[in-house]
């Protein structure tokens, strides 16, 4: 089994750190900034860097890229339909790529950006997913359309329920505060806040997540679920009839939410 470590950067990154033990070969995904990266090599001179995975081309993700590329010679994965530094391997939907001699199914997920894809290994049940997912919630639409991430949320709903999300931005807690706005009466999501709470008060990470998890407490998959639809329509005044359209009413919503 790969150790997945995460390394803090800027104020709320994640950068993932994919080790095998067996070869001393890593590999980083979304890496915004070079130095965490660099000095966990510099404290274990035995492991060296092989590839470089990018989701998505936001600067606080692929920002130490060609330092890292510099640095270390890594391989740089990354999506076709977007610019990426460095890149030298473009990745598309129903591509495979191996990493650390794993082989990982890309998922094009627009909606975040358009060219947005999220990296699956379906053995080690792991899903890195940039900024489309999100622990209890998902990312904003700052270049697709709601019905695209609706769509891509649901693709990455219909995982194994045990597969491990691997986001990149420790918004837990505060998604959380929106979750329970969206189901006040849903011990599920009550029972994460509390325990995401406890926590974050301690210094402890809330990820990885996994799909589960989401399904039980994330709005954003739970679009067709009645306490979801009748929450939007007591908002908006109105019946909405698709997922899509509680979608795009739950996004509006958390864009402008602040937790009381």
């Amino acid at each position: 089994m790969l150790r997945i470590d995460a390394l803090p950067a800027f104020s709320d990154n994640y950068i993932w750190l994919l080790q095998d033990s067996a070869t001393r070969l890593c590999a980083v995904v979304d890496p915004g900034d070079a130095r965490p990266v660099l000095d966990w090599l510099a404290a274990h001179p035995d492991w060296r860097l092989s590839d470089i995975l990018i989701t998505h081309h936001h600067p606080d993700h692929v920002g130490g890229v060609t330092q890292l590329k510099q640095a270390t010679g890594a391989r740089v994965c990354g999506p076709a339909r977007e610019i990426i530094p460095a890149r030298e391997l473009a990745l598309d939907e129903g591509d495979r790529v191996e990493v650390l001699g794993r082989s990982f199914l890309i998922y094009a997920v627009p909606g975040h950006t358009l060219g947005h894809i999220a990296y699956h290994q379906a053995e080690e049940a792991l899903l890195f997913c940039g900024d489309t997912l999100f622990a209890a919630g998902c990312g904003r639409l700052f270049e697709g359309t709601p019905a695209q991430m609706h769509d891509s949320l649901q693709r990455l709903a219909a995982l194994p329920d045990t597969t491990r999300v691997y986001c990149t931005h420790e918004y837990t807690l505060s998604n959380l505060q929106f979750a329970r706005a969206v189901e006040p009466h849903n011990p599920e999501i009550a029972a994460r806040f509390a325990e995401v709470s406890a926590w974050r008060a301690a210094g402890r990470i809330s990820l990885p997540s996994n799909i589960a998890l989401e399904k039980a407490t994330n709005p954003f998959l739970r679009c067709n679920k009645t306490s979801v639809k009748e929450k939007i329509d007591e908002r908006e005044g109105t019946s909405q009839a698709s997922g899509e359209g509680v979608f795009a009413s739950l996004r509006r919503w958390k864009d402008g939410f602040r937790a009381g």
